[in-house]
């Protein structure tokens, strides 16, 4: 308590003076008569996030200058300003890219979803849902990646849980599909979105957009760091921009370059550079048929491609051998779902990028 057990020789000292004692703590007001010598206690609203630190508010009238020892039990008025950050959690490593550039110093930022862990059949976890109680900020991709988000945003039971949307505002492109899929494919690579394609972050233009995005929701939530915030993605914003300059200079040369892909994460970079996603092949995870065979083939022949894409850290040799048999390079290209934590490992990601699609455009 923040009195404690008063000395109530201190306070008979100025009982004959005419003062109050205002105390805010977190949840509540407590008023001092001293004529009455009694407290009174009137509960205030549920702070937010802003403000948790104590604020301590001492008015004595007439008793300060009379009354020196009350004045040194209680010291004079202060107020303790609140410099703290939310409590921010990110859902997957696109978006806590982002995120944690525009946050840079001014805080700490969480991630749900590990990198390297598939976020479209992700699993949500007890541990999740208490960070999300815990949490003030929640910063999703959206466009229906994270499915398993709206049930755990309900467990958590945060209703002063605040979420941004770093898509918000972007036109999305519609998902394309093998028309022939096999039974029991979602065991494979494919994936659909009803909102429309999400991987909107493998574009640098709309890299920059969504890092607008967070930024102007951090600032809505917290504007006391608004100006850190404002910094921080300015940087970062300028080297997207650079980093949408490298492409357009590099590919220039290869615009109209038709791939096929084994994942459909690349129609927003393709478009942005003036690339042909032609066709996204999904291949089932167990076995491969020579009918999956035939109908790579046929969609190399179909439009004419230069190059199959597939992703780091996948050594599938049918894949491979379907590249060697069709006498296509094959490259890979990440989607950044794996891979650091620090902000600027998205360029790094990136720029690898940049010259897999240039070699395999050559």
């Amino acid at each position: 308590m923040l009195f404690g057990s008063h000395d109530s020789s201190k306070i008979k000292l100025c009982s004959d003076l005419k003062f109050f004692i205002l105390v805010y703590d977190n949840d509540y007001h407590y008023f001092f008569d001293s004529h009455k010598m009694s407290f009174h206690l009137f509960k205030t609203f549920k702070i937010n996030y802003l403000n948790r630190a104590l604020i301590t508010s001492l008015t004595c009238l007439g008793a300060i200058g009379l009354c020196p020892r009350f004045a040194i039990a209680f010291n004079t008025t202060t107020t303790a300003q609140d410099n703290s950050t939310p409590k921010i959690v990110t859902t997957f490593l696109p978006v806590h890219l982002f995120t944690q550039a525009v946050v840079g110093d001014t805080g700490e930022v969480e991630i749900l979803i590990s990198p390297g862990a598939e976020v479209h059949d992700y699993q949500a976890t007890p541990d999740d849902a208490k960070l999300l109680s815990e949490a003030d900020v929640l910063v999703e991709n959206g466009l229906g990646i994270e499915e398993f988000l709206s049930g755990l945003i309900t467990n958590a039971g945060n209703s002063q849980l605040q979420q941004i949307n770093a898509s918000e505002g972007i036109e999305v492109i519609e998902e394309e599909h093998d028309e022939h899929e096999h039974e029991g494919e979602e065991h494979g690579h494919g994936h659909h979105h009803e909102e429309g394609n999400p991987h909107v972050w493998l574009d640098p233009v709309l890299a920059q957009q969504q890092v607008a995005t967070i930024r102007d929701g951090l600032i809505a939530i917290d504007p006391n760091n608004a100006d850190n915030y404002r910094t921080n993605a300015d940087a970062y914003i300028q080297q997207l921009q650079q980093l949408d300059n490298e492409f357009q200079q590099r590919l220039a040369p290869v615009k109209g370059c038709n791939f096929i892909t084994f994942h459909d994460a690349f129609p927003y970079l393709a478009q942005r550079y003036g690339l042909q996603q032609e066709a996204i092949v999904e291949i089932p995870e167990d076995s491969i048929t020579p009918q999956d065979i035939q109908r790579v083939q046929q969609a190399a022949n179909q439009y004419q491609v230069k190059a199959l894409l597939t992703e780091p850290g996948i050594e599938d040799k049918r894949i491979q051998q379907i590249s060697s048999d069709l006498n296509l390079p094959l490259e890979a290209i990440d989607p950044l779902e794996s891979g650091e934590t620090d902000p600027q490992y998205y360029f790094q990601a990136m720029r690898g990028n940049l010259e897999a699609l240039s070699r395999a455009c050559q």
